[in-house]
């Protein structure tokens, strides 16, 4: 009598479980607000970007989708709380260059794998960077600021966005181009970089546009190039780094969306979908190209998951080339 009470027990809690799942997979989703992490301080690209998406978002799936920033390590803190989240949906990441592609070759104990902890959603955008300095900086353009530099070796000093992140690869490829010597002060956010660029701290920095547009049009801070090979729109009269005597030189950033690996197929489908609608909107792409970034996106999880694979090996080879460590 009592092992057919203990049987009845046990099928009864086994009958709700499978219910309860049953009913999770049916449960329209998002059922509940979706974080976004995003590995840079607020007002960076990075962040901006992921606002904007999680706004829209959130309009068109009717629940919250709250950015939680953890900056540090280049992205690195947030990708490892990104890789260890439960892989239902409800934690997303902004994955990025850095955290994506870069990191990995430069910090030798990541406590996540970029090619297997991530399962890919879509490309959001690309994001052009700026070169720029103090607005009472005397040089006027690119060449009488490299050549300044030149004049007095390891004097000068640049700020990035942290040891590995592609404001800091794309210096070091200029200044090795150029046959110059600068020394490396890296930040938190791009923010601290431009604060002390105009304090008269450090001298320069490489960071995408979305993050120093306003400066620039402010007048706090001078553009003296951009990354892309041609010249953006909202910046016009910004000659390119190509222009300015170096050849194909092409450096920049993407941003997509990402979750961890596990996700089921068909949140990650939806959620492709979503964040292709939200794209596509004209209202967002003006906003965006306001701000400095370039909308761009993939037609499928798998693509841009291919698109991640290729980064990675890219930028690998260019971190061996310059030698990048993470304990600069």
């Amino acid at each position: 009598m009592r092992h057919a009470r203990i049987l009845a027990v046990t099928l009864a809690a086994t009958l709700w479980a499978a219910g309860s799942a049953a009913q999770a997979q049916d449960e329209p989703y998002p059922a509940k607000p979706v974080t976004i992490l995003v590995g840079f301080p607020p007002g960076t690209a990075t962040d901006t970007v992921a606002r904007l998406l999680g706004e829209r978002l959130a309009q068109r799936m009717g629940q919250q989708f709250i950015v939680e920033n953890k900056p540090g390590a280049g992205g690195s803190i947030a990708a490892g709380l990104g890789a260890r989240a439960k892989p239902d949906g409800y934690t997303l990441m902004i994955g990025a260059s850095a955290p994506q592609a870069i990191n990995p070759h430069v910090y030798p104990n990541l406590n996540y794998d970029a090619r297997k902890d991530f399962a890919p959603i879509g490309l959001i955008t690309w994001l052009p960077y700026l070169f720029v300095v103090s607005a009472d900086n005397p040089a006027r353009n690119l060449t009488d600021f490299l050549t300044a530099v030149k004049a007095k070796p390891g004097q000068y000093t640049y700020g990035t966005t942290g040891v590995g992140t592609t404001s800091h690869l794309a210096t070091s490829v200029l200044l090795s181009k150029a046959g110059a010597t600068m020394v490396h002060v890296p930040y938190k956010g791009s923010s601290q970089a431009q604060t002390d660029i105009v304090g008269g701290r450090t001298y320069a920095t490489f960071d995408t546009m979305v993050s120093s547009l306003s400066m620039v049009k402010a007048g706090r801070l001078k553009a003296l190039a951009v990354s892309t090979p041609e010249r953006v729109p909202t910046l016009p009269d910004v000659p390119t780094v190509a222009e300015q005597g170096f050849p194909g030189f092409d450096m920049g950033a993407w941003l997509g969306l990402i979750a961890p690996a596990g996700i089921p197929p068909a949140i990650q489908e939806k959620l492709a979908r979503e964040m292709n609608a939200v794209l596509a909107d004209a209202a967002v792409r003006d906003k965006l190209a306001d701000l400095g970034a370039q909308v761009r996106t993939t037609e499928s999880p798998a693509r841009f998951g291919t698109m991640m694979k290729s980064e990675y090996e890219s930028w690998g080879n260019v971190v061996r080339e310059f030698n990048v460590k993470g304990t600069d």
